[in-house]
Formats: C-alpha cells, sequence, structure tokens
C-alpha cells in the first residue's frame, strides 16, 4: 500500500499520495497518441511537426514517473521526472501551432495581410516560445532544491510563473494576429486561397481550438504555482487532470484529427496546376 513519506530532511514534496491508475491510464493514452502522430508525421514528412510529437511522448515519460513515484514519494528523482515532463510539453506543441499558421499565411499569399510577415512570425513567438521552455526547465530543478533551500525553492517557483506567463502573452498575441489574418482574407479573399486545397480553413479553426486550451491549461498552471505547495491545485490531484492532462489530451487529438499536412503536400501542386488557369476562371463564391 503506497504510503506518502517525507525526504530524509522531513520535507513533504508530495501533499497526497499519486493514483498510479490515473497515472498509467494517462500514459497509455499520450503513448497511443505519440505513436499515432508519429506515424502520420513520418507518412507524410511534415518534420515542423516533430516538435508536438516529442512533446506527447515527454508526457508519456512524465506520467510513468508519476505512476512509479506513487510507491516513492520519499524519491527526489521521480518528483523532479513527472513534474518537469508534465510541466514543459504544451510549449512544444505550441512551438508546432505557431509553424502552422506561418505555412497557412504563405500557402494561400495572404503575406501582406498578416501584421506579421509570416517568416518573421515564426521566429519572434517560437522564440519566445524557447524562452519560455528555458526559462520553466531552470525552475523546475530550482523548486526541488527548495525542500533544502526554501529560497530557492521560491525562486523556482516565481520563475515557472515568468515562464508561464511569457508562454500565455505569446499564445495570446499568436491568436490575435490569427484572428486578424483570418478575418482580412474574408474580407480581401486571395486568387491563391480559393486555387490551393480548402481544407486550410479547418486548419485554422484547429488552431483557433488548441490555442484557447492551452491558455485555459497555462492560467490554470499560473494559478497553481502563485497559490504555492500549500495552495488547492497542488494538494488535490485531480485539478491537474482536469485542467492539465485532458484539456492537452484533447489538444493532441485535435491536432491529429486535423493534422496540417495538407497545407504542405497539396501546396506547390495545387498551384502550379491551378496557375495555368487562373487568368480564365473566375472567382468561386466560397468562404473562408
Amino acid at each position: 500500500m503506497p504510503q506518502l513519506l517525507p525526504l530524509k530532511s522531513g520535507y513533504y514534496i508530495w501533499k497526497y499520495v499519486p493514483s498510479v491508475p490515473a497515472a498509467a491510464i494517462s500514459a497509455i493514452l499520450w503513448i497511443t497518441i505519440t505513436a499515432f502522430l508519429g506515424w502520420r508525421m513520418f507518412r507524410t514528412r511534415t518534420w515542423f511537426c516533430s516538435a508536438f510529437v516529442i512533446g506527447c511522448f515527454m508526457e508519456f515519460i512524465g506520467f510513468c514517473a508519476r505512476a512509479s513515484a506513487a510507491n516513492k514519494t520519499n524519491k527526489l528523482m521521480p518528483y523532479i521526472i513527472q513534474s518537469t515532463y508534465i510541466l514543459l510539453p504544451p510549449t512544444l506543441f505550441a512551438a508546432t501551432i505557431y509553424m502552422c499558421l506561418g505555412r497557412i499565411i504563405r500557402l494561400v499569399g495572404g503575406e501582406h495581410l498578416s501584421i506579421v510577415n509570416p517568416r518573421r512570425l515564426t521566429w519572434i513567438f517560437v522564440g519566445g516560445d524557447v524562452l519560455s521552455f528555458v526559462i520553466q526547465g531552470g525552475a523546475s530543478g530550482l523548486m526541488v532544491m527548495g525542500s533544502t533551500k526554501p529560497t530557492l525553492g521560491k525562486l523556482g517557483n516565481w520563475m515557472i510563473v515568468f515562464g508561464l506567463v511569457i508562454q500565455l502573452i505569446s499564445f495570446s498575441l499568436f491568436g490575435l494576429t490569427a484572428i486578424l489574418f483570418h478575418t482580412r482574407l474574408r474580407r480581401s479573399p486571395t486568387l491563391r486561397s480559393y486555387q490551393v486545397d480548402q481544407s486550410w480553413v479547418k486548419r485554422m479553426w484547429m488552431l483557433y481550438s488548441v490555442s484557447v486550451l492551452i491558455i485555459i491549461r497555462s492560467i490554470f498552471r499560473i494559478v497553481e504555482f502563485i497559490m504555492g505547495s500549500d495552495g488547492y491545485p497542488l494538494t488535490h490531484e485531480w485539478t491537474l487532470y482536469m485542467f492539465d492532462t485532458l484539456l492537452m489530451l484533447i489538444v493532441a487529438v485535435h491536432f491529429y484529427l486535423r493534422y496540417p499536412d495538407s497545407i504542405v503536400l497539396k501546396e506547390i501542386e495545387d498551384i502550379q496546376v491551378d496557375s495555368l488557369v487562373a487568368g480564365e476562371r473566375g472567382l468561386p463564391n466560397k468562404t473562408c
């Protein structure tokens, strides 16, 4: 029977005994979606989605460590692994989502409609994502040191909050950029937006939906760390599964169902064929 035990110093890094069934089910779900996404990525050669696949695999490792930690609540390493590998993956999901928007803008020839150049867009938002990833990754180690050095633990806690705030701001600005681009495109559609595979519209709505879910998760994590180790979220396990794990699983499944292979595979083929008759055709009556 798993018991809640302290470290040798007497400090309790866990506030409850983590559920083995919940962690095991989560690990199975994550390795399954990792396999499906990985297979699809290799089959379509959409390597820009590799960060998303890596993020899913990190979630799998995190929940494996969490299941193992149930019988090792007095051990530091399982706690560090599960904490870090569950905290960081959404940053990798975000990086892929940023790259999707840049490719859609170029696909439909809408560079002039975006408030940020699509090539710079990817670097700007992914750069912010990398900064958030590095800060959160480094802060995770400092938080663990809080068991012996409370000052470092508090510093690590606020560094994670800072990293999450960067992620939240970055994602909010990204969402604004996407909405403004899509709105302008609907008002002044480009010829190419009608020539290419119209599945790009569904991919745009996929970006909106997963962005909202990641923003909700980021807000939850910010509240969680601001409230501290004795706050309600960190002392009740269900909050992690409800506002983090479940939301990120929905993000991964939705990403798979609306996988952005068409915004790459059809781009050159469709434009080359349709451009030959572009001058002879009027714009079809479609909406974005």
